[in-house]
């Protein structure tokens, strides 16, 4: 059975910084570019980075660019995101995500996700 588990949410403050985690089972991980998303109440989900294959390459939106690193351990099964300097707009679920032999880039339009995690919660309080 193919999962994806994330980890690591909970509630900060801004400018606190916070690193979720999200390990795969069921999958030839290596096969898969990875990346997270986040939603927010009332609003669309939004992508907010992913890695290639071996993790050589990252892509991120603006929004985020500079504060969050996504990182893969393809030994571990497992992809980081890293935030850092967290702002209240930063508040959302995020949810891991999985697109077999993608391009990093090309995860950002969310068209032909493999696979989703269920999520794990983020506040980042005032």
């Amino acid at each position: 059975q193919v999962q994806l588990v994330e980890s690591g949410g909970g509630l900060v403050q801004t400018g606190e910084s916070l690193r979720l985690s999200c390990k795969a089972s069921g999958i030839t991980f290596s096969h898969y570019v990875m990346g997270w998303f986040r939603q927010a109440p009332g609003k669309e989900r939004e992508f907010v980075g992913s890695t290639s294959l071996s993790g050589e390459t990252t892509h991120y939106p603006d929004s985020v660019k500079g504060r969050f690193a996504v990182s893969r351990d393809n030994a571990k099964n497992t992809v980081y995101l890293q935030m850092n300097s967290l702002k209240s707009e930063d508040t959302a679920v995020y949810y891991c995500a999985a697109q077999w032999r993608g391009n990093a880039r090309r995860m950002a339009a969310m068209s032909d996700i493999t696979y989703w995690g269920q999520g794990t919660s983020v506040t980042v309080s005032t």
